[in-house]
């Protein structure tokens, strides 16, 4: 049985292809601007899939399919990746598979030079996921070898030593400051050469 977490991915993943949703029994054809809206879905897509819960979307389905929101939403469908373009689709559980990928209609998917639809992506998370396979890198065992002794058989001129876990720190921190970018820092001293010169002035005039 698919969750509405997964009907509601599967919509997102295909809005972001271009497809539509029909509402109102065919009558209405609607598609949100905006899907992802950095680390979260967009408003607009958020107050359509609360619509398209209520009973007053009528029958509503995705364009070209024949599943409505509310039979996926029963026990007898799943959402699993295509065999195709790896894109959600309705699966059966009981009974005979569609006939055909909910990618049928669109002649140009898939296609890897396109940007592929996506998730929204936590920055703060993703950063973390990075600097963690940085670490796992440096940790990982290297094969054994004399390194002093080059493919032709000479002496390899000696390396300075480099503090990797220092690099991959700094890396984290340059990482983390794009995320979270300080406020620019006020020039004290330039305030007070101005206040000292308008005392000056002062000064002079009386």
């Amino acid at each position: 049985m698919a969750s509405e977490q997964q009907v509601k991915r599967y919509l997102a993943y295909w809005f972001q292809l271009g497809k539509q949703v029909v509402i109102h029994n065919g009558q209405t054809i609607i598609r949100p601007q905006r899907v992802i809206a950095g680390e979260r879905y967009s408003e607009e897509f958020e107050q359509l899939w609360q619509y398209l819960l209520s009973p007053e979307s009528g029958d509503s389905y995705l364009e070209a399919t024949p599943q409505t929101i509310a039979e996926l939403l029963t026990s007898k469908w799943d959402i699993e990746p295509c065999a195709r373009c790896d894109m959600p689709v309705p699966m059966f559980n009981v009974g005979i598979p569609p006939d055909c990928c909910t990618c049928n209609d669109l002649p140009t998917w898939p296609n890897l030079e396109l940007p592929q639809p996506r998730d929204p992506v936590s920055t703060q998370e993703h950063l973390s996921l990075i600097c963690d396979r940085l670490e796992q890198t440096e940790t990982r065992p290297s094969p054994t070898q004399d390194s002093s002794i080059s493919d032709n058989g000479k002496l390899k001129t000696p390396s300075k030593p480099t503090n990797t876990q220092a690099d991959l720190s700094m890396i984290c921190d340059r990482l983390q400051q794009m995320s979270h970018p300080s406020e620019p820092e006020v020039n004290k001293s330039t305030f007070e050469d101005q206040n000292l010169t308008e005392e000056l002035k002062l000064d002079i005039n009386t």
